[in-house]
């Protein structure tokens, strides 16, 4: 195992939020690449668990925890030092791994505010009752978020998208599983 990486099992809420993308000076920094427009994820916990990179050169195998020392933004990115990770060569080591942090340690969502990983599997009924699908990923347009919603019909796969905004969602409820929304299916 790595400087500052000791052997850990994945937790069971783990979700991937970035990788490290390489060393970022002499003092053990490192630049993450941040999967969200807002890393807070990333920031919040004190615990990275990392998996080596799925392509290129592996510096170490199997699961590492990572204590934190510090996360935060830099130039547009994001850079992190780590305890035991104190020179460059030690942060060369990290480059391409996949950073993971528990579920349980997302800050909590405001209010009509979600995770995009809590929505992921929902299924969608509109208000009739109608079953229109399940929510399999959701996209960034740039002006709203759309919600890539599968359904099979006459045997067939298929998928609708519907803009995740308060004009169309009428609800999510995450304890029942489902979202609620103002569509019909054959829009």
């Amino acid at each position: 195992m790595l400087p500052g990486l000791e052997p850990a099992e994945l937790p069971a809420d783990a979700i991937e939020i970035g990788r490290i993308l390489d060393a970022w000076g002499i003092k053990g920094w490192f630049k993450v690449l941040p999967y969200s427009a807002d890393p807070e994820a990333l920031f919040s916990s004190k615990r990275w668990y990392l998996l080596p990179a799925e392509r290129g050169a592996k510096t170490f195998s199997g699961t590492g925890k990572l204590a934190i020392k510090e996360a935060r933004e830099h130039s547009g990115g994001v850079v992190a030092s780590a305890h035991e990770v104190d020179d460059r060569s030690a942060a060369e080591a990290l480059r391409g791994a996949r950073i993971f942090v528990p579920r349980s340690s997302f800050p909590t969502a405001e209010k009509d505010e979600y995770y995009w990983v809590d929505l992921i599997g929902l299924e969608v009924v509109n208000r009739e009752g109608a079953v229109l699908g399940q929510v399999t990923e959701l996209l960034s347009t740039g002006a709203q978020t759309v919600l890539v919603i599968a359904y099979v019909q006459d045997g067939k796969a298929q998928e609708r998208m519907v803009p995740f905004v308060a004009a169309y969602v009428d609800g999510v409820d995450l304890q029942a599983r489902r979202i609620t929304v103002d569509w019909q299916p054959d829009y």
